[in-house]
């Protein structure tokens, strides 16, 4: 019989979050929850991931990040993933077992360990209270009692190019995890990434809006390979429905720098205005904050 596996110390201070995951078809829990060193997912980085927002327990936008995830799957040459329907099991079961409704849910699927005929993904779901992933900027009330206070942002000081992978959440995130990492020593929320030839992409962690003086509301287009984010669609949509001028377009420096309203989007944050864009305030909010009032009146219909 072979030993067991031996354990790493771990460095002092740290230790392993007792939470419960599901992984692989089970529930585990702390220092069980483990990936085989020969998963391409830890190996190699190729896993994609969902990240998603529960409101009392329900996911939302839940169809749109599924086929975000199967799409990705299939044209970068994915094993099949577990089905929706067993994923949504998977994310019932762990919402349970740690006594969570209002929560952040991710889920991962990798490559799988190579040999096997047919090859199967790994998969795992995770969920943690939303508190934890807020934004300083989006916990923090206006002192007007009229939404969040809005975040800080910092431009990036390296250029970024995405490339064809920047349209898929991979868990291939070094460079995205950089630019947050230099926002975090400058005490923002969010790093903006900017191209080699000066366009503003999307932000470490969320898709960019800017609104223009002249009231139009742009935000890059996917052919700069940026993430299609599912909340970026669906704050598009309900800036059209609302009589306002949406549309993808270039964003340069100085689009960002002379616009009346910059603000994020992603489905934990959801509609986060700025309030200072490299050390600039930014004037308003106000388009910013009406698009959020839709997408929670979108979320309270389910």
């Amino acid at each position: 019989m072979s030993p067991p596996p031996a354990k790493l110390p771990l460095p002092p201070g740290a230790r392993v979050p007792d939470r419960a995951l599901w992984l692989n078809g089970s529930l585990v829990r702390g220092e069980a929850a483990v990936l085989s060193v020969w998963d391409r997912g830890a190996r190699d980085g190729g896993a994609l991931f969902e990240t998603l927002r529960t409101y009392a327990g329900r996911p939302f936008a839940w169809q749109q990040h599924m086929e975000r995830l199967v799409l990705s799957a299939a044209e970068l040459g994915f094993p099949v993933p577990p089905a929706p329907a067993r994923l949504r099991e998977a994310v019932e079961q762990v919402l349970a077992a740690e006594k969570l409704t209002d929560a952040v849910v991710r889920i991962t699927v990798t490559r799988g360990i190579p040999g096997g005929r047919p090859v199967r993904a790994g998969a795992w779901v995770e969920a943690e209270a939303l508190g934890g992933r807020l934004w300083a900027g989006a916990r923090m009330r206006h002192p007007s009692g009229d939404g969040p206070a809005g975040s800080r942002a910092i431009v990036s000081r390296t250029p970024f190019a995405p490339g064809r992978l920047g349209r898929h959440k991979t868990t291939s995130r070094l460079a995205y995890d950089l630019a947050r990492e230099e926002a975090r020593a400058a005490g923002a929320d969010e790093a903006l990434l900017v191209s080699p030839s000066g366009h503003v992409l999307e932000g470490g962690a969320s898709n960019l809006f800017v609104v223009r003086p002249d009231g139009l509301v742009v935000t890059p287009p996917l052919e700069s390979d940026v993430l299609p984010g599912v909340t970026r669609a669906c704050v598009l949509a309900l800036a059209r429905s609302i009589g306002l001028e949406a549309r993808e377009g270039s964003v340069s420096l100085e689009m960002l720098r002379l616009a009346d309203e910059v603000f994020l989007t992603n489905s934990v944050q959801e509609v986060l205005p700025l309030a200072e864009v490299a050390g600039r305030p930014v004037p308003s909010r106000d388009v910013a904050l009406r698009l959020l009032a839709e997408y929670r009146r979108l979320v309270a219909l389910g």
